[in-house]
């Protein structure tokens, strides 16, 4: 990085900017409490600094932990500590459309993440140590124990009607959740406690005792994870959903011991992409910028059919096996021909263990499947779910184990007379 040269005011306040600095580390999601913010105020008393680039280190040393955790901290310790274009930076990086900086420079992984951590606080605060507190100043106390709280409107709140501020909290929420699935039993035994009586294990040990049976062997059926496929569509109708669903699905493939053997992701408008490498990067942001620099088709036109066509043609037979489960994410939109559309669903459909489709049209209470794509789709998935809200995913989370989950399709299927 640019070290840019390092300007100390006549009347420094370095311990309170430190203090602040690490705050919007922390609302970054770097994990800083009050212990590590005096060690990087006495590691800065302590090593001093005559360079820019000492004190970036002596702060990394002492914030940073995680390989992850490296480009938050550049990008926050860049707009925050007093580069040229500071505001104009963060501005273009949480509004997109703002020309000047983001036609000079292109977004780095992480920036937006930075600006909205900084931003989150508006400015830093004027910390004056000489100021006394007004003895005379009235303290109101709220009771909010009856409110609903902010987390339980945002989870019913539409992705696309959020802003800035309710996306960024979103993401947060969504980090946090996890998609928890059911083993599943196979052919093949090991011995357990209780079970199935296991004669040859019995008799060999009654062997060893003369012929007595002194105790029964058990076996029961080995259990293991099934794999999640995941079809995302990144076409313009649905890049919104898209963006954070993947951030969804990030926080489930890097989650230990969710349940999942591997989870593989695809996205597709005109073209099918692999994007499962990318997910298994640490920092959402990087694994992200990764996906969507792979693939070439986002907010474009979609081709379902055909794209699903590519993917039971050259990958179903890789990451299908095994009882997986297939969640598709589409609005079903397809202007190509239903006929072969239906035939791809189908042969999708029969190598999946389940076909779980989340369409975020289905926010919509008068949502009927007039579209040809959406009728020659439906009769060939297990569930049909909604998938526009923290609290759809969350209702996903719960009957994703469910075989006898079907969603809204018993109820659309009549209204196609199927």
């Amino acid at each position: 990085m640019e070290h840019i040269p390092l300007e100390v005011p006549e009347n420094p306040r370095l311990a309170g900017n430190i203090t602040h600095f690490a705050r919007a580390l922390r609302r970054a999601g770097l994990p800083i409490g009050p212990g590590r913010v005096i060690d990087a105020i006495r590691a800065v008393e302590v090593a001093g600094f005559t360079e820019r680039r000492d004190f970036y280190w002596t702060l990394h040393a002492c914030f940073v932990n995680r390989p992850e955790h490296r480009v938050i901290f550049r990008q926050i310790f860049r707009l925050y500590w007093r580069d040229p274009r500071y505001l104009e930076h963060m501005m273009a990086a949480m509004l997109p459309a703002i020309r000047g900086v983001q036609e000079e420079r292109a977004g780095q992984a992480g920036e937006k993440r930075a600006a909205e951590a900084l931003l989150d606080g508006a400015e830093a605060p004027d910390f004056d140590m000489d100021q006394d507190e007004d003895e005379g100043e009235t303290q109101i106390e709220v009771d909010a124990s009856f409110t609903t709280s902010s987390e339980e409107k945002l989870k019913t709140l539409d992705f696309e009607q959020m802003s800035t501020a309710e996306m960024a909290q979103a993401k947060r929420m969504l980090a946090r959740m996890r998609l928890p699935v059911e083993p599943m039993a196979t052919r093949r035994m090991q011995a357990a406690l209780r079970g199935r009586v296991d004669p040859a294990k019995t008799l060999r040990a009654a062997m060893r005792t003369g012929g007595e049976i002194r105790a029964i062997a058990h076996r029961a059926p080995r259990k293991r994870w099934p794999n999640l496929v995941v079809l995302c569509d990144i076409s313009g109708s649905m890049s919104q959903y898209s963006r954070v669903v993947l951030h969804f699905l990030h926080a489930v493939s890097n989650a230990k011991g969710a349940g999942w053997a591997k989870v593989h992701a695809f996205t597709f408008g005109t073209r099918l992409t692999n994007i499962t490498r990318h997910l298994d990067h640490r920092d959402v942001d990087a694994a992200l910028a990764a996906a969507g620099a792979e693939a070439q088709d986002w907010e474009g036109g979609t081709r379902i059919g055909e794209c699903i066509e590519a993917f039971n043609r050259d990958w179903s037979r890789r990451v299908l096996g095994q009882g997986a489960v297939v969640l598709l994410i589409t609005d079903g939109l397809d202007r190509g021909a239903p006929d072969v559309l239906a035939k791809q669903m189908q042969r999708l459909h029969l190598s999946a263990k389940r076909l779980i489709w989340l369409n975020p049209l289905l926010r919509w209470d008068e949502f009927a499947p007039k579209a040809r794509g959406i009728a020659a789709m439906l009769p060939h998935v297990d569930s049909f779910r909604a998938g526009h809200s923290i609290a759809s995913l969350e209702e996903l989370a719960e009957v994703i184990s469910r075989k006898d989950d079907v969603g809204e399709k018993a109820r659309l299927m009549k209204l196609i007379g199927q």
